[in-house]
């Protein structure tokens, strides 16, 4: 099964703008994230999907692939979907949607939700790092509880598993689970995922992915040791990620 990953990066962000042009280690982001996740070798095609042509222009200086898709798209994942239906890229089976602000995606979590779909045969297939319970109160840290056949029962902002008794905290801290930004799919299931309305559970939690399991798409969820080192979304976010890649570039973290 051919893989196709699609980068979305919509200038038009509002917590951080101009995001994807913003510099991260000397390049703009969207370079960045172009760059780690061809570095990974696990897509066949890396696409950069934006509306914006200034954005489409830094990636193909940079040597990538970039195509204009529609301004009017509600999600990542409606965008990605744009690029997956057009005729030239037919041949691609798994069509793999990498957040364009996580320039630091890991090469298990990506491997991990194209197997979901390759080796264990779920519609969708997405990654979540294990963490402890210093996260259940954050609702910028998006929680996933999991099936024992991998599959996604929930995600939520909210602290899930609820602990009803303190007796079973080990039990609790030793399944708690945070999504990651990174979804693979069948043709089909991305293009049925996008043909539905939104969800009530999705516009509560807002979360997009609700949609998916609500209309009974299976998504499996890989798990890894730990989440990849997080999305850029504000201007501390930015900070923090050219502190880490100086650090990465000096060889004093992983």
């Amino acid at each position: 099964m051919s893989v196709l990953a699609v980068i979305p990066a919509r200038l038009g962000a509002t917590r951080l703008p101009h995001k994807p042009l913003r510099e991260l280690g000397g390049a703009p982001l969207v370079v960045r994230v172009l760059e780690r996740v061809r570095a990974l070798g696990l897509a066949d095609r890396v696409v950069v999907a934006t509306e914006a042509e200034a954005v489409r222009a830094v990636v193909e200086a940079a040597g990538g692939e970039a195509v204009l898709t529609s301004d009017a798209h509600p999600s990542g994942t409606d965008r990605v979907a744009e690029v997956a239906a057009r005729p030239e890229m037919a041949a691609y089976d798994v069509i793999v949607n990498v957040q364009g602000d996580e320039p630091f995606m890991r090469a298990d979590a990506m491997a991990g939700a194209i197997a979901m779909v390759r080796t264990h045969g779920f519609d969708l297939g997405t990654a979540a790092g294990r963490r402890g319970p210093e996260i259940l109160a954050d609702p910028n840290c998006v929680k996933v509880v999991r099936a024992d056949d991998g599959r996604a029962l929930y995600f939520s902002r909210a602290a899930i598993p609820h602990l009803r008794e303190a007796s079973e905290t080990p039990e609790r801290d030793a399944i708690i689970l945070q999504h990651m930004g990174i979804y693979a799919a069948r043709r089909a299931a991305l293009a049925h995922w996008v043909s539905l309305p939104p969800h009530p559970l999705e516009l509560v939690e807002r979360l997009e992915q609700l949609r998916a399991l609500a209309a009974g798409l299976a998504m499996g969820v890989a798990v890894v040791d730990a989440p990849s080192w997080g999305e850029v979304n504000t201007e501390d976010d930015l900070i923090r990620a050219n502190t880490h890649w100086a650090a990465l570039a000096a060889g004093t973290t992983r």
